[in-house]
């Protein structure tokens, strides 16, 4: 068994002129775990995936995927990875189809247009296979995403934002979807949102981000415990209204 973790990041920081958009970052995440990364906007987290995928290079700290040096083996490392967001594009003159046999073939997926199928029916939009991808509606598009995000079985999947688009009951089917995926596949996954019920039915950890840094880590019962609250909505709503360095100083008050 591979104990190396798949990411290993000590002391992430990024700045663009005088602005600091991620001042320190740390996180280890090992394999077959899925790891919510929380926090306001602005909090950091767009600028550690963008590390992560090697978008953007750090200003200082280390960072090892797979237990390699992102900076010299980028290529390799990436080719492990996928990612899917609701906030980008894929082409809008492509259909459907076009456009996940494309990116199947990138990948070098064999039997792709199978693989394809097989995603398409799991999301439960093979009718979507011939639309053209611009005139997709924000929840369809979010799910050709995902069928996108794991059309080369990745051992790493960055997942920003996926039920930002969708009703209860496809968000149901969504996280449901992902999480049997991922214990079938040993996949690890860093997942964003800021629906606290993808949170607490999906991620087996979760690490809080404000103003740039790290302010809590640890299972969902841990954090709870840590800020004595019911719910992680309420220790969202603690850290967002919190000042730097004091996340425990804006408590609401016991219910």
């Amino acid at each position: 068994m591979n104990d190396t973790p798949v990411i290993e990041a000590i002391h992430l920081r990024k700045t663009f002129g005088e602005t600091v958009a991620l001042e320190d970052l740390s996180l280890s995440l090992p394999r077959n775990e899925i790891l919510g990364l929380l926090g306001v906007n602005g909090a950091g987290k767009t600028t550690a995936l963008n590390i992560l995928l090697g978008l953007t290079t750090p200003t200082s700290g280390s960072l090892r995927l797979f237990g390699r040096e992102l900076r010299t083996h980028r290529v390799e490392i990436l080719r492990r990875c996928n990612f899917a967001s609701a906030y980008v594009a894929l082409p809008g003159n492509l259909t459907v189809g076009q456009n996940l046999w494309t990116f199947a073939q990138l990948y070098g997926v064999k039997n792709h247009r199978a693989k394809v199928t097989e995603l398409l029916e799991h999301l439960e939009i093979p009718h979507l296979r011939k639309r053209v991808t611009g005139q997709l509606s924000a929840g369809e598009a979010t799910r050709v995403q995902l069928c996108k995000a794991f059309l080369n079985d990745p051992e790493l999947l960055l997942l920003d934002e996926p039920t930002a688009s969708l009703d209860p009951d496809i968000s149901d089917k969504v996280r449901t979807f992902i999480r049997a995926r991922q214990r079938e596949r040993q996949t690890s996954i860093v997942y964003t949102s800021h629906n606290m019920r993808d949170i607490e039915e999906v991620c087996d950890r979760l690490l809080f981000i404000h103003k740039g840094r790290v302010v809590a880590a640890g299972t969902p019962a841990e954090v709870l415990a840590l800020f004595q609250r019911d719910s992680l909505e309420d220790v969202f709503i603690q850290i967002a209204r919190s000042e730097a360095g004091d996340v425990f100083a804006a408590a609401p008050a016991p219910k």
